[in-house]
């Protein structure tokens, strides 16, 4: 394994969780917090500060995205919008070593974008093979937004806002198989920053990607469960 892999404990929760948008809530204060910062060089000069944290119960994953940004747009809304073209947030996940990755992807304004994929090979400019998650599915994915759903104008000034995933375990398991107690589970993962429509772009991992292509499982980091 490459050591200089980056690596992320996910905590549990001590009480039960509530979806609340509050980034400093007593649940959240016990979480560890990580940085979206290596910013790819086709970016514009805009470099917004993105910051992350992860809990888990038995039987969800919560992700919380904070971002201190500028030139916030959001006009892409409902299923299967083209999100990564706003201002948006990303979580790249790969449960289990020998399985393909799910990508969910939320702009500013809370829509989202979801796939299971198991080749990303790039083919008439689309990923080789990948499966949009089904709508009954997404559903069951608890999102807080900050931001109002369509952002339009684009905001140029200074602001922060937020998202806050609270995503089921059974969301994974039509594709992966059984997940099992998440404790002790080593995950492979990437947490990505973008922005290609507004008028700044950019493009940011946690863990580096060597490429303008964020569908690299080979160079995502590790999530452990604590």
């Amino acid at each position: 394994m490459n050591k200089t892999m980056n690596r992320y404990s996910v905590k549990p929760c001590s009480t039960p969780f509530l979806l609340s948008g509050r980034w400093d809530s007593p649940a959240w204060q016990q979480a560890d917090l990580l940085t979206i910062s290596h910013f790819l060089p086709e970016s514009s000069g805009h470099y917004p500060i993105t910051e992350a944290k992860l809990l888990y119960e038995e039987h969800s994953v919560h992700v919380f995205f904070k971002v201190s940004d500028r030139y916030v747009r959001s006009i892409h809304t409902g299923y299967m919008a083209e999100v990564w073209n706003d201002s948006c947030v990303e979580w790249f996940v790969q449960p289990m070593p020998d399985k393909g990755y799910f990508n969910f992807e939320v702009n500013c304004g809370g829509s989202l974008y979801a796939s299971y994929v198991e080749d990303p090979q790039r083919v008439n400019q689309k990923l080789k093979k990948f499966t949009l998650l089904p709508f009954e599915i997404c559903q069951r994915i608890e999102i807080f937004h900050s931001m109002p759903a369509v952002v339009e104008p684009e905001i140029t000034g200074p602001v922060e806002w937020f998202i806050e995933l609270n995503i089921p375990i059974k969301a994974f398991e039509p594709f992966v198989g059984p997940i099992g107690s998440l404790a002790g589970q080593e995950w492979r993962a990437n947490f990505n920053k973008c922005g290609d429509e507004t008028s700044h772009p950019h493009w940011a991992t946690w863990s580096p990607v060597s490429e303008k292509n964020f569908h690299r499982p080979q160079e995502f980091g590790e999530i452990r469960f604590c």
